[in-house]
């Protein structure tokens, strides 16, 4: 009951066996509840406030890599899986983003793809040339990807269905990861491109660059660049 709801048994229920991150967002979801509780007037007090905050391990990109990628492509079994794959790798689309896409979405003559992400932020997006030729494939009026017949009631395809084509391609191409990998990949193929971060900021449709940079690795030829540039005018100071 929540009004029995003591800062011990929140600590209890963290306890139990479970990743860092998956601890630190119960927690944060369970504080969130208590400080609705206390706002309306359910109960004077916010228990979770008298628990310790389990610490959110800091998030490291997890790409794949273009080798993997091409392993993907060629492993996926039907021709919406291998669109499911290029929009998440050369768009940076959300599985249930992926999931609604519509001809409407894309502009003809420009090839901008219109996305309203999280919290319903809308971005545009200039297609990537595979992609432009993709789109020749599906109807410029209503959803690429209708739901299957079994699935009443639902217009599109559902992101788990999406998730589960992406991560089956994944398996038969012999990668151990997750298709949020491939957003992850986006942002990274930018950088390593030496497309700007703000660039790169506007393109993933985040609030905030700090968010961006969980999602873009930083490989060690481009560290050796960035310490090449610290001295450009040596010959100057030689002298």
């Amino acid at each position: 009951m929540p009004l029995a709801l003591a800062p011990a048994h929140i600590q209890q229920y963290l306890s139990r066996p479970m990743s860092p991150a998956t601890r630190a967002t119960y927690h944060a979801s369970i504080r969130a509840f208590c400080a609705w509780m206390q706002r309306t007037g359910v109960r004077p007090d916010n228990p979770a406030d008298q628990t310790p905050r389990p610490r959110r391990p800091k998030s490291r990109p997890r790409p794949v890599e273009d080798a993997q990628l091409i392993a993907m492509l060629e492993a996926a079994n039907r021709r919406r899986t291998r669109t499911y794959i290029l929009l998440g790798a050369l768009a940076g689309l959300r599985v249930h983003e992926i999931a609604k896409v519509r001809g409407e979405d894309i502009d003809p003559y420009t090839h901008v793809l219109t996305v309203v992400g999280k919290g319903g932020r809308v971005g545009q997006i200039p297609l990537h040339e595979m992609l432009v030729e993709e789109a020749r494939r599906y109807p410029s009026n209503g959803y690429w990807f209708p739901a299957y017949q079994k699935q009443t009631g639902a217009a599109h395809v559902g992101p788990h269905a999406v998730s589960a084509a992406i991560s089956g391609a994944m398996r038969r191409a012999g990668i151990a990861g997750k298709p949020h990998q491939l957003r992850h990949y986006y942002g990274t193929a930018l950088v390593r491109a030496g497309v700007h971060m703000r660039i790169v900021q506007e393109l993933m449709r985040h609030a905030t660059p700090a968010t961006t940079a969980i999602y873009t690795e930083v490989d060690f030829a481009q560290l050796r660049d960035g310490i090449a540039l610290l001295w450009a005018p040596r010959e100057r100071i030689a002298a």
